[in-house]
């Protein structure tokens, strides 16, 4: 009896994810990520917030991300493995952290597609209302249906081939630049002979407002996508060079087009559109913010593409997170942090239960948050979090195995990783105290099902679960509420104002940071979980020389 093929089963059925990705559809499937329901309604919600300094921003938001991304991008060629974002931390901290944060990183990933959803159907309630409660934005019975509906295509589309999917994403990436990128400039070219906004009411936005408007205009949530080429690590030609190049990209032309986008928006505003001020900004159509001015404007052809638009940039987004996420699902399988029908592949080499898992637990999303804007604090609330633990796990990778090939080296790591974690802190800080008291609760419950699951129906032995390694989190995530609720953001108590609460969380993170280095695990134990986990050869990983701190 002859032997089946390399990477299938005795049936023929993939074994092992198919390595189809080249380049452009690693780049493309994070910018696709990037561009979707954010660049339809961030802008409008950023001008409520920061008046003309929204452009401000968008700038910052780019800047803060690709800190983030930079540390990413190094950790992604150490770990070319498909849900990568698991397996770091679990050669950073241990299996008890890391079967933690692979349930919080699904968490991160599974509320994205229903806010794409929401975004289509508020766009379309201009034209067939009854989608979407009037003032409110919230989801009517209809609108629910709908969204349940647009998932359930976006993960039918997901049993594709790996390089079917990307070669369809990246037919639509080309669509999702081109439309942001003509309507920006339609915009600044439609404020020629008119009288602009941007002078109108000086005082009703101040400094502050380019970073409330960070989380709270979505702005950070745009910028989310960079990490779906991580997700896809395990499905590239060569993920060593291509998977960093795809993560600094995308960040670099996701900022480009989206601060071009928030100068046409800023310079089509007309006086007469602010007579209630910055923060009751309106005008006919704002529903669909874009689309809107671009008819009042007279510009029906491109209020026509809009429409379609809206359709076309939210759904992608969704369509590459659900992707995303059932790697990370994948991964969760293949680390045993989950059940191991999580990595059953289709006759495409796709993880079509995990694809599943994505569709039912997006509907469920729809029902606590079922407003766009709700749903896009939580989301960046939560991933923000499990960002934080990237700075982390280079820092205690660049110590405990130095002498790892890195296709990616970041220069002036102990600079940038600090600085990235101190920044997606102050994101949590300025998403509020209300969502963030939501957030910290849903993670509470969450470690302790999995704590009681672990010890007395697993019965796993105490030792096992980590409690040394993830002893950090409980400063961490606790100082982070206890901080946000003594502010005055979001709900807070207001002891400490705008600025002494960003300096009281920027010197809580470094603390925080250096706990997590103590509680982090030995050499020894990162160069056994790397070789389990990458092949990598553990007596290579692990020498008896120091590090070299310097780099």
């Amino acid at each position: 009896m002859s032997k089946p093929p390399a990477g299938t089963d005795a049936s023929g059925w993939p074994t092992s994810l198919r390595r189809d990705a080249k380049i452009l559809g690693l780049l493309f499937a994070s910018t696709t990520s990037m561009i979707g329901s954010g660049w339809l309604f961030g802008a409008f919600h950023a001008t409520k917030i920061a008046g003309p300094l929204a452009i401000w921003s968008w700038v910052v938001g780019a800047a803060i991300i690709m800190l983030i991304a930079l540390c990413f991008a190094e950790l992604s060629s150490m770990f070319p493995k498909s849900g990568a974002l698991v397996h770091m931390s679990h050669a950073s901290h241990g299996n008890g952290l890391g079967r933690i944060w692979s349930w919080m990183l699904f968490l991160s990933y599974v509320a994205i597609p229903p806010v794409e959803a929401e975004a289509i159907v508020t766009y379309a309630n201009n034209y067939i209302p009854g989608l979407v409660a009037p003032g409110s934005g919230v989801l009517t019975i209809v609108g629910f249906v709908a969204c349940a509906v647009l998932l359930l295509l976006m993960a039918v589309l997901n049993l594709l081939a790996v390089q079917l999917l990307l070669r369809l994403n990246n037919t639509v990436t080309w669509w999702k630049i081109a439309v942001p990128v003509v309507t920006g400039m339609a915009l600044i070219v439609s404020a020629f002979g008119h009288p602009g906004a941007v002078h109108a009411d000086p005082g009703g936005y101040n400094v502050t407002g380019i970073f409330l408007a960070l989380p709270a205009a979505g702005i950070v949530f745009s910028f989310l996508g960079f990490r779906t080429a991580i997700d896809l690590g395990g499905e590239s030609s060569n993920p060593g060079r291509h998977i960093p190049m795809a993560v600094i990209g995308s960040v670099v032309l996701g900022g480009a087009v989206y601060i071009l986008l928030q100068v046409g928006f800023l310079a089509a505003l007309r006086p007469s559109d602010l007579v209630h001020g910055w923060a009751n900004l309106t005008f006919p159509g704002a529903m669909g913010p874009f689309a809107g001015l671009a008819a009042m404007l007279g510009m029906g052809w491109l209020a026509f593409i809009l429409y379609v638009d809206a359709y076309i940039s939210p759904g992608g987004t969704g369509l590459m997170f659900i992707t995303g996420g059932s790697r990370i699902l994948y991964a969760i399988g293949e680390v045993d942090a989950g059940p191991a029908w999580l990595t059953r592949l289709n006759s495409g080499g796709i993880p079509w239960l995990a694809v599943l898992v994505m569709w039912v637990v997006g509907v469920v999303f729809l029902l606590p948050f079922p407003a766009w804007q709700l749903l896009v604090n939580y989301v960046t609330s939560i991933t923000v979090l499990t960002y934080g633990l990237g700075p982390v796990a280079l820092l205690v990778l660049r110590r405990n195995v130095p002498q790892v090939k890195r296709p990616f080296l970041l220069p002036s790591a102990n600079f940038v990783a600090p600085a990235a974690f101190a920044s997606s802190n102050l994101i949590v800080l300025w998403t509020g105290f209300h969502t963030n008291s939501v957030l910290m609760a849903i993670v509470a419950i969450g470690f302790v099902v999995y704590a009681a699951w672990f010890h007395f129906i697993a019965r796993r032995p105490a030792a096992d679960f980590g409690w040394r390694e993830i002893s950090w989190l409980l400063p961490w995530f606790g100082g982070l509420w206890v901080i946000s609720g003594l502010s005055d953001v979001g709900g807070g108590l207001g002891y400490l104002t705008f600025w002494p609460a960003v300096v009281v969380t920027l010197t809580w993170s470094f603390m925080v940071m250096a706990i997590a280095m103590r509680c982090a695990l030995v050499a020894e134990d990162t160069a056994a979980s790397m070789a389990r986990m990458s092949g990598y050869d553990e007596d290579l990983l692990f020498i008896d020389t120091p590090p070299d701190s310097s780099r």
